[in-house]
């Protein structure tokens, strides 16, 4: 029996020279190993090529990451993209249908800036494509030209709702929360309750309303330098558990006793 959950973490499919590949970022794998205390595994952007029940029997969670690429708009009804935007098709016909399994299935579930979007749109949601373009909204774009550190730091504070699983796992009602991200959730997507805003109304987090194991996703990057933050260490040590949990059951649903294999069998003489 194993005592580490396995949890798959979510690939983008990219060229490295003339070669597709299949990425993910370091502070990623470190957030699952070192935050959630897990085995991470990288899961390709395979779509269909890879059958989403042998994925659930293998892992314990999953984690939907975020990246430089865009939920494809037609998916959701959205007006095309503008030029120049970086799309991921391969990725969408891997994480969108997973993750919807995921959640019906009971597989926990953390989904982080695309992964946020992603689970919105899964629920029938929509977004806004430029979220710095729409009146009232700030903009939540981070400068390129500036350090990581910078680019990650602090950005806006964050009001957690009152109640909310956010609010349980970390016992705070509010934060401060890095920023680096053009699109955002336009029309919540049905049976999604929303579990924090940012200060000019942008929903930055939500969750899977019935759902029967951990389903939250997050519009901010809670993986960078996550042992530093409060708020962070909180959300992954509270997935992990999670996906403990859900390793524990997985482990009892295929133990059988050596009583119980021969219980039936006809007496020896």
């Amino acid at each position: 029996m194993r005592n580490t959950p396995v949890i798959g973490i979510s690939a983008d499919r990219t060229m490295s020279g003339s070669h597709p590949s299949h990425t993910v970022g370091e502070k990623y794998i470190a957030a699952i190993v070192d935050g959630a205390e897990a085995l991470a595994i990288l899961l390709p952007a395979l779509g269909a090529r890879q059958n989403i029940e042998d994925i659930l029997s293998v892992v314990d969670g999953l984690l939907f990451t975020g990246s430089y690429s865009n939920v494809e708009p037609h998916i959701y009804g959205g007006h095309p993209s503008a030029p120049g935007t970086l799309h991921d098709a391969a990725r969408d016909a891997t994480t969108l249908p997973l993750m919807r399994a995921a959640i019906e299935r009971g597989v926990p579930v953390l989904a982080i800036c695309r992964g946020f979007q992603e689970m919105n749109v899964v629920f029938g949601g929509t977004l806004y494509q430029s979220v710095h373009t729409v009146q009232g909204y700030a903009d939540h774009r981070e400068n390129k030209e500036h350090a990581l550190d910078l680019q990650y730091g602090p950005a806006h504070p964050l009001r957690i709702v009152s109640g909310g699983l956010l609010h349980r796992y970390s016992g705070l009602s509010e934060a401060h929360v890095n920023s680096l991200h053009g699109q955002g959730i336009e029309r919540l997507g049905d049976g999604l309750a929303v579990e924090a805003v940012a200060p000019d109304g942008l929903v930055e987090a939500i969750s899977v309303k019935g759902a029967s194991a951990f389903a939250l996703g997050l519009q901010w990057h809670p993986e960078w330098k996550h042992a530093d933050d409060a708020l962070s260490t909180a959300i992954f040590k509270a997935f992990g558990n999670a996906c403990r949990d859900r390793m524990r059951i997985k482990g009892d649903s295929v133990s059988v006793s050596p009583l119980e294999t021969t219980t039936n069998l006809p007496a020896q003489h």
